[in-house]
């Protein structure tokens, strides 16, 4: 039986390696939904026209603007604007690790609790908004890997988590996997240093 609830305690207490060599700076925020008794996690599918991983899936988030005064003020702010989540309904658990993106950006994901609600999205960023069940992530046969050599980051692992049709990989897949190893027993197969590319 697939494990259905994550553990959170190893998230809240989680101290997070910090980036501070990149270009630009951004946030997520990776919301977590209760939904008939089993954890979801609530993605964003970019809309198609964006310059920057267009039609990826990704958590709600991006770059930090000068009326931000916290990181964590970038990820609530932009999930309000991408989703309409409001930052009196999210509980923050806790935060992962930076990771650098091949876009010059050091992100920084939070994790929360949010409601199970209908949320409407920014249709000039989000093309759909997508809640996924824990148990389709942690399935075995909806998980692949492959190394990449990349140019700059060297040795690189690219994670996918095929589920319900989409496919979560990329910056967003890095994210996962460590969310997904603090709160679940999965393991992924091969280690990589996270503040890689």
């Amino acid at each position: 039986m697939p494990r259905t609830t994550m553990t959170l305690e190893p998230v809240a207490a989680y101290d997070p390696l910090e980036i501070d060599d990149q270009e630009y700076d951004a946030a997520v925020l990776a919301p977590i939904i209760e939904r008939d008794g089993e954890d979801h996690l609530l993605f964003t599918r970019r809309a198609d026209h964006l310059g920057e991983h267009p039609g990826q899936m990704s958590f709600p988030g991006g770059g930090a603007e000068p009326i931000d005064d916290t990181i964590l003020e970038t990820a609530l702010r932009e999930a309000n604007e991408e989703i309409g989540l409001e930052a009196h309904e999210t509980e923050i658990i806790g935060q992962l690790d930076d990771i650098r993106t091949i876009t010059e950006y050091a992100v920084t994901p939070f994790v929360a609790r949010v409601p199970d609600r209908e949320y409407v999205r920014d249709g000039s960023e989000v093309a759909e908004i997508v809640v996924l069940p824990l148990s389709g992530l942690l399935d075995p046969a909806n998980y692949e890997y492959e190394r990449r050599d990349h140019p700059y980051y060297g040795d690189i692992v690219i994670h996918y988590f095929h589920v319900d049709g989409y496919t979560v990989w990329g910056a967003t897949g890095r994210i996962l996997v460590q969310l997904l190893e603090l709160t679940t027993d999965f393991e992924a197969p091969i280690r990589v240093d996270r503040s890689q590319g």
